[in-house]
């Protein structure tokens, strides 16, 4: 059987490819393994610098009258009259009436005391002149000494005891008629009435409680390392300031205070002192005082001026790591570890006032498995993929430079 010619070429371009693949892998130069690197991590970083400044201590407490008074009836009587504003939360001027008891068997009282009065002093009258009488009369005998009672001195005597004591009892009579006006002794919010229009009061009766509403004060537990920070109020010549604040329908409002005094006992439980803070016209009853009321019985956060610092560095506390250091960033974006002291943290912020110099990055970034001498990036620095394009692009601009030269030549 005779083949054609034809059918050995196919296998022949087949062989011959192969053939030609093998000797140009063999022959072709490998490709070039470009190293995969990682990038640096990027951080964020705080450029610090020193400053003056003044610590604050923060605490908190609740707003209370200064003065508050529970008033009670000094007379026994039916309470015939009340103020217009006498319900909780009405206000009263120093000497407003609040109620008024039945003044009638009172006003009896003192007429018939003043009657008294002026029969003990027509009875000292008519004994002054009988004095006078005796006397005259003692004058004329020539021998003897006139005894006391030939006088009438003892009944004088009795005569102005009598007009002292009638006297006492009008003082008295009047007195009692006053206290049928139940006032308010001070500038004064009414917390709560206890007595009413028609009832019937007795002496020791209770009738109403009032808060003074011309000084708030707020208690205020402070530990012994806040007492350190703080001027001590008892001997400094401006008392600490003091910014108390809280949420006021759904918006942050502020109140100035001063810090007046201390309490000066430990209390047993919490060990803390107490501070106490006043301020004045809370109710901006005299002016505006204040750009909102400060209400009785809210509670308030409190920010104490306290003493001086000089030359502190204030970084956020998250970026001191757990060995009171901090990580920095040079120019050589390498990180450096700084041992840092830390005088005062006081809310998110630490102050520090030594281990770092003006002008150094501090990190805030929390690293993971940080070591001094890693690489890092900041704001604003290229990636390694854009120096390298950059420094080929500056490269191939020179070598184009050079052949220009070298053609012009």
């Amino acid at each position: 059987m005779k083949f054609p010619k034809r059918a050995f070429i196919p296998p022949l371009i087949i062989v011959g490819a192969v053939v030609l693949a093998v000797l140009a892998s063999m022959t072709a130069e490998p490709p070039k393994q470009r190293e995969q690197t990682k990038p640096a991590a990027m951080v964020e970083v705080l450029e610090v610098s020193p400053r003056d400044m003044t610590f604050i201590v923060d605490s908190q407490g609740t707003v209370k009258p200064k003065h508050s008074t529970m008033l009670v009836a000094e007379v026994t009587g039916q309470i015939v009259d009340v103020a217009d504003n006498y319900n909780a939360g009405g206000f009263f001027k120093e000497g407003d009436m609040l109620i008024q008891v039945d003044p009638s068997d009172y006003e009896v009282a003192v007429q018939q005391a003043r009657a008294a009065l002026l029969q003990a002093q027509s009875e000292l009258e008519q004994e002054k002149a009988r004095a006078r009488v005796a006397e005259e009369e003692w004058a004329a005998f020539e021998e003897g000494k006139a005894p006391e009672l030939g006088l009438r001195k003892p009944q004088l005597a009795s005569a102005v005891a009598a007009v002292e004591s009638a006297e006492a009892n009008l003082a008295k009579a009047e007195r009692d008629l006053e206290r049928t006006t139940i006032k308010a002794p001070f500038d004064s919010v009414l917390r709560s009435k206890e007595a009413n229009l028609g009832q019937f009061v007795s002496t020791g009766s209770q009738i109403a409680l009032v808060f003074d509403t011309r000084t708030a004060e707020v208690r205020l537990p402070l530990s012994d390392l806040d007492m350190t920070y703080i001027l001590d109020p008892a001997v400094a010549e401006e008392k600490p300031r003091v910014q108390l604040e809280s949420m006021v329908s759904g918006q942050s409002a502020t109140w100035k205070g001063r810090l007046v005094r201390t309490e000066g006992v430990l209390d047993e439980s919490s060990r803390v002192i107490y501070g106490v803070v006043e301020v004045k016209d809370p109710y901006n009853l005299n002016a505006e005082t204040h750009p909102v009321a400060l209400r009785y019985g809210r509670f308030v956060q409190a920010k104490i001026e306290g003493t001086a610092a000089q030359d502190v560095m204030e970084v956020p506390t998250y970026a001191i790591n757990p060995d009171g250091s901090v990580w920095t960033v040079p120019e050589n974006r390498e990180l450096e570890k700084r041992d840092v002291e830390v005088v005062r943290t006081q809310g998110n912020t630490s102050l520090i006032s030594s281990g770092l110099e003006s002008g150094e990055r501090v990190v805030l970034t929390q690293l993971k498995n940080a070591l001094p001498g890693t690489k890092v990036r900041l704001q604003g620095d290229p990636l390694p993929e854009q120096m390298e394009t950059a420094a080929k692009d500056d490269d191939s601009g020179q070598k184009e430079a050079g052949d220009s030269e070298n053609v012009g030549g």
